[in-house]
């Protein structure tokens, strides 16, 4: 038998992929070692004492104070970094003084002293709430929140998608390393496959079996063959014929059906930020809907109902997913958007009031029934209590608004006819209830038993 060469070729491999695989290990144990130590310094750092607990502070000025204030910007009422030493350096005033402001304003107007007047006058008069229900520690808290130092970035602000590759970096390991880590070791083993497969044909080679591939006889094409079978030609044509009418009839009928349309609008509205992470119920913006037929489109004053405090968009806690980067959808975008609203309106954010200079939003109209079909939503929202997302599909969902359901005759009437009407607590549905009740010998009865049926509901 002959000496089949490279035969010791599998376990220098094996040892090199070792030595390579621990020394990667090695070097991500380091730096992880490094990123904690980094992390503990940086969390020493922050805390930092002070007169007050922070922590309980900001809790506290969500609750009061920030319908009016922010740390670092004009609102309602003044910007509250810093504010005691402030006051201290450029008022002469001290904490007593901010003690007896917080918990009676009014008071401190009309004793008159000088510093509240003019602050008084400065913000247009709006007066600042009492809070006399705050002791001195709730104050001494709040205080250290203003006075506190902002966080520590955890990104750069060009935005999320660059916080999370710093955030990568930061953490001791990239993607890069990983996926370089993953090239070798699938080099390695193609490799290992290449000379197994040289090593078994030196083998073969070297016992006197003879590889050789099996030569494919020679066949009639199928398409010959195919086309020589005149019963399979003429059912492949029915076939064709059938499914082409049952296609053409289907996209026929999608015809003004537009399921799924969705536009983009010249001010990008999140329905998820809106009324699924914040709750606000549907009726607070469209709150036509529970007296007219149509929902409306809310007026931008309904929006700076909000608005006037919030000016830029802080996230979730947990920060955005990576659907919304992959889309773009960072904290600066959606802040941007709001100044598209300030534009709009006309909103002087520096000096917290109208200038008067407004202009027309023009949104994109989504859900749209044909002129002949009648639809009232108070009559669906007010009298039968049927809820939004019935029609609407999950708004609460939706990044961006879409029609969810087909808005199609045969959907109204399978909706009809499958829907109880609410009949409890209304006397306009009682008599003819009980009458109906006794033509079907039901209980409940369907909107189609109540004449939903009937063409002069929807048509006229």
């Amino acid at each position: 038998m002959k000496k089949v060469p490279y035969r010791n070729q599998f376990s220098k491999v094996f040892v090199f992929s070792l030595v390579v695989s621990l020394l990667f290990s090695v070097s991500l144990s380091a730096q992880d070692a490094a990123a904690e130590s980094a992390d503990v310094s940086v969390e020493s750092a922050e805390a930092a004492p002070t007169d007050g607990d922070p922590a309980a502070g900001k809790a506290l000025f969500n609750q009061n104070c920030a319908a009016c204030h922010a740390l670092n910007r004009k609102m309602t009422g003044p910007a509250l970094a810093n504010v005691e030493s402030r006051l201290a350096e450029e008022e002469g005033l001290d904490r007593e003084w901010l003690y007896a402001w917080i918990k009676n304003s009014p008071g401190m107007i009309k004793s008159g002293d000088a510093y509240a007047v003019r602050i008084y006058n400065e913000y247009n008069q709006a007066a600042m709430t009492a809070f006399p229900t705050l002791t001195n520690e709730d104050i001494d808290n709040i205080l250290a929140y203003t006075a506190a130092p902002p966080p520590a970035p955890t990104a750069p602000a060009a935005g999320e998608a660059a916080a999370v590759t710093a955030g990568a970096a930061s953490g001791g390991i990239s993607n890069e390393m990983i996926l370089g880590a993953l090239a070798l070791v699938f080099a390695l083993l193609v490799v290992m496959l290449f000379l197994v497969n040289n090593t078994l044909r030196r083998i073969a080679e070297a016992n006197g079996i003879s590889i050789e591939k099996e030569r494919a006889e020679k066949r009639v094409p199928i398409w010959k063959a195919f086309a020589q079978n005149q019963f399979l030609v003429l059912v492949t044509v029915i076939f064709l014929l059938l499914g082409s009418a049952y296609f053409a009839y289907g996209w026929m009928m999608q015809i003004g059906v537009d399921q799924g349309y969705a536009p983009i609008q010249p001010i990008h509205y999140s329905h998820k930020i809106h009324a699924g992470d914040n709750k606000i119920e549907c009726k607070y913006c469209h709150s036509s809907a529970r007296v007219s037929k149509h929902s409306g489109i809310p007026s931008l004053n309904v929006c700076m109902n909000c608005h006037k405090s919030i000016y830029e968009y802080k996230g979730n806690p947990e920060g955005p997913s990576a659907e919304d980067l992959a889309n773009g959808y960072t904290n600066e975008f959606y802040t941007k958007e709001i100044k598209k609203l300030y534009k709009a309106v006309g909103w002087d954010e520096e000096n917290q009031k109208y200038t008067g200079e407004s202009q027309p939003v023009e949104w994109v109209r989504i859900h749209n029934l044909p002129d002949f079909a009648y639809f009232n939503h108070s009559q669906h929202v007010s009298v039968a209590g049927v809820e939004c997302q019935t029609c609407h599909g999950p708004v609460e969902e939706m990044e961006i608004m879409y029609q969810y359901s087909p808005l199609t005759m045969g959907w109204c009437i399978n909706c009809h006819r499958e829907t109880n009407v609410k009949v409890e607590g209304n006397e306009y549905y009682e008599k003819i209830h009980a009458e109906l009740s006794k033509k079907y010998g039901v209980e409940n009865l369907t909107a189609a038993q109540m004449g939903g049926l009937e063409c002069g509901k929807c048509h006229y």
